[in-house]
């Protein structure tokens, strides 16, 4: 069985990079971009199973993001999971609205991750 697919894509390089190697340590396969475009090529290559999307990127944001990678060829059910600062019941109510799974505010335990994650 292949391991699950991660795509994480956060302009904060450091903490997209720590989570990725914290992952990789699990036995996932995880792959980071720190810029929304190359989350897009990646994401065209790789199909990812799950994506931890920053919400606040440049040029488009996270819900943005999440449309045009569910619009890609095999990624219409992609789980999406945003990773972000926002964390107002109105930010949570529009990662709901764009089809995100779950809604984590930063900083997070990395148990809050294992579990969304494993539920």
């Amino acid at each position: 069985m292949e391991p699950t697919r991660i795509l994480i894509v956060d302009d904060n390089a450091d903490a997209a990079d720590l989570l990725a190697a914290v992952l990789e340590m699990r036995g996932y396969d995880v792959h980071v971009a720190h810029h929304p475009m190359h989350a897009l090529e990646l994401a065209a290559e790789l199909v990812p199973d799950i994506a931890f999307l920053d919400i606040g990127l440049p040029e488009i944001d996270g819900y943005e993001l999440a449309a045009r990678l569910r619009a890609l060829p095999g990624l219409s059910e992609l789980r999406l999971i945003a990773l972000t600062g926002y964390g107002r019941d109105c930010d949570r109510a529009r990662t709901r609205d764009a089809g995100f799974a779950h809604h984590l505010v930063k900083p997070v335990e990395l148990r809050t991750i294992e579990a969304t994650l494993n539920g």
